[in-house]
């Protein structure tokens, strides 16, 4: 028994020594701008500049009760553009993310356009594709705190968290996968309630064109879900119409 007690602490030594040695050798970032260069390094020469795909979408009120399920599509050129119709094919009704604006259509006509950018199209898809100091820039604007930067994990991986403290859940972060360094959660106070906190998540990521794509889209509001969506027939560095993230040109997509 104690020759059993003796090689077990032996055994549980030599794991604390090749942790502590595989944590001395994983990549230590001093702030949200070098893990941002970090990523974009990554995945730069690799990641593809086009997408296009249908989602599920399934809405879920405050009671638990779950609404009918929509199909929307969306494309996009990276970096910068995305255009979402929120119908299986047009309907008139959808967005356009183009360089720092929005513009909201309905019914077919522009019933809204304002100066603003897409955090999810930033962190999950941008980042690969553009400078890191722009993506940096951007996500500045946005109120992201780039000089706070910790390590933590999510679901059971190791993770960088950018703009929070520890237990800190509500300040405006992004979390990063440590070993694949893609974009998996953002939390933010929710606009409308600036008490609550409203959540992003990316999930199920796979491999795609020399990148990865989440294929699972989940917001969540004070950790309960109201919204999801699910990816399908999605294809990589695909051909894109003229003119579809021109929103002078809004319409059928041919």
């Amino acid at each position: 028994m104690q020759r059993r007690s003796r090689v077990s602490r032996a055994l549980f030594s030599a794991f604390v020594l090749v942790s502590s040695i595989a944590c001395e050798r994983a990549p230590r970032y001093d702030s949200g701008e070098a893990l941002l260069a970090a990523m974009h390094e990554a995945y730069a020469d690799t990641w593809y500049r086009t997408l296009s795909f249908k989602q599920t979408v399934t809405r879920t009120d405050p009671d638990g009760t779950v609404q009918p399920l929509e199909v929307w599509a969306e494309c996009a050129r990276i970096p910068g553009n995305l255009r979402i119709d929120r119908a299986d094919g047009y309907s008139g009704n959808g967005v356009i993310y183009s360089g720092d604006s929005l513009f909201v259509f309905q019914d077919g006509e522009l019933a809204q356009r304002q100066a603003q950018t897409n955090d999810l199209l930033t962190l999950g898809f941008d980042v690969y594709a553009q400078p890191a100091e722009r993506t940096a820039e951007v996500l500045r604007t946005k109120g992201f705190e780039l000089s706070k930067i910790r390590r933590d994990t999510w679901r059971d991986r190791p993770v960088w968290v950018v703009g929070a403290d520890s237990g800190d859940t509500h300040t405006r972060q992004f979390w990063v996968d440590a070993e694949r360094l893609l974009f998996v959660r953002l939390l933010e106070p929710y606009p409308q309630a600036t008490e609550r906190t409203r959540e992003f998540v990316f999930d199920d990521y796979r491999p795609l064109a020399g990148g990865w794509i989440a294929p699972l889209v989940l917001f969540l509001l004070d950790g309960r879900e109201f919204m999801r969506e699910e990816y399908f027939d999605v294809v990589a560095d695909t051909a894109l119409p003229e003119g579809i993230f021109d929103p002078e040109r809004w319409g059928p997509v041919d």
